[in-house]
């Protein structure tokens, strides 16, 4: 560590570009360079969508990494780790839905003039979009695995949760972090019919109404398949009263 009690504490003393080490260990340079220029945007727009675009996939990064490093623990057998590093997911994920609220203060009409200068570029191609499923089967796997070593099937942890508490608390995280994924794809599925229309042909050649039956897929069907077996089983037991 360096010594500064004798110096300039307003000189940065962390190795890199920047004026200050707040500067050069945000790496700020690099960071605000990644932007097009004011000469080479082709409307002013443009950096409102890659602002919100460059953020998100922050973002994602971030998330899918949590969730990664939970499904670690949780093969490991460590639970309560896990718990902490699905929250701070599920929070991202509100994060990248919310900020993409930006896009619709977008004129349509104007936006076509960005859009034709993104080439093939899709939402497809996003390396935090792909990442999700990825990550997603990772921690559910684990998951699935230590549900199996407590010799529970999944609606029997719903119906004795509070013998089984971090199992329960898992359980309900990953139900969130599905959720999550959805209510971000719908989001975004609505922004894009806003701005172009749901006849419109996207810029890989998929119609922009096909992106609605998309999102209705669930990452975790199982989670979701559960509750409908909850209520059976609940109406069941009523029934034989």
């Amino acid at each position: 560590m360096s010594d500064t009690s004798n110096g300039d504490l307003s000189q940065p003393v962390l190795p890199g570009r920047g004026a200050s080490d707040y500067e050069r260990y945000l790496r700020t340079d690099e960071l605000l360079s990644l932007q097009k220029t004011p000469e080479e945007r082709v409307h002013h727009d443009e950096l409102l969508f890659q602002t919100v675009h460059q953020s998100s996939e922050l973002w994602l990064k971030f998330a899918t990494t949590e969730v990664d490093e939970a499904a670690s623990n949780l093969e490991q057998g460590q639970a309560a780790p896990a718990l902490r590093l699905l929250r701070r997911a599920v929070l991202s994920l509100q994060y990248v839905t919310n900020q993409i609220e930006m896009l619709n203060q977008m004129d349509p009409w104007e936006y076509h003039q960005i859009r034709v200068v993104l080439g093939h570029g899709s939402g497809f191609d996003s390396p935090g979009f792909r990442r999700v499923p990825h990550v997603t089967q990772r921690v559910w796997k684990a998951f699935d695995r230590l549900l199996a070593d407590a010799g529970l099937e999944l609606t029997e942890l719903y119906q004795r949760g509070r013998e089984h508490e971090e199992l329960y608390q898992l359980a309900e995280l990953l139900t969130e972090w599905d959720e999550r994924i959805w209510v971000w794809r719908f989001r975004h599925y609505t922004i894009v019919a806003r701005a172009l229309g749901e006849q419109t042909v996207g810029t890989q050649g998929t119609p922009v109404q096909v992106l609605g039956k998309l999102i209705a897929q669930r990452q975790l069907p199982k989670l979701w398949e559960t509750r409908s077996r909850l209520v059976e089983l609940f109406d069941a037991e009523r029934g034989g009263e």
